[in-house]
């Protein structure tokens, strides 16, 4: 929307002149929030679409599969300190549910913020940030293949 100014004198009678004669009163100023538009609705932070969340560089893969190490990893350590069995034996002697059960849960409680569009790193506060947990998750999954390897080499238990 656009406003015309015109500029004025002000004579003696308290009447405006303006140049080609007419009288006019002084315009008064309209603020410009007046006629703003409103913002836009906020957008999600991050694509809740599946193809983009489960994607190769997408949020959930690694996020998924690093809770899933960190609890392994804990897991195989305590159950080889408190039982004597190794990681294969684990696997073998009743692991296989365990682990599809933990997956199967992990995976819908990791999937359903993403799917609402909140992304880990507006959740991340003080020392318990997303970038802390991707570490904790890789370090996490380097320490399950490293005690599955030695195990497997050793030929048993770790301790």
């Amino acid at each position: 929307m656009k406003f015309r100014v015109r500029s004025c004198m002000s004579s003696e009678d308290g009447d405006h002149d303006v140049a080609d004669g007419e009288k006019q009163k002084a315009a008064i100023p309209i603020p410009p929030q007046l006629f703003s538009t409103p913002p836009p609705p906020p957008q999600p932070e991050e694509s809740t679409k599946i193809r983009n969340i489960m994607a190769f560089d997408g949020p959930g893969p690694e996020r998924i599969n690093g809770r899933l190490a960190m609890i392994g990893f804990v897991a195989a350590i305590a159950v080889e300190l408190t039982r004597g069995q190794d990681i294969f034996s684990q696997i073998q002697n009743g692991g296989i549910p365990w682990f599809l059960g933990a997956t199967a849960l992990l995976s819908v409680a990791s999937l359903v913020p993403l799917f609402k569009g909140v992304s880990a790193d507006s959740r991340s506060r003080g020392f318990m940030t997303s970038d802390a947990e991707l570490w904790n998750g890789r370090l996490a999954m380097l320490g399950l293949i490293a005690l599955a390897y030695t195990e497997y080499v050793k030929g048993g238990t770790l301790v």
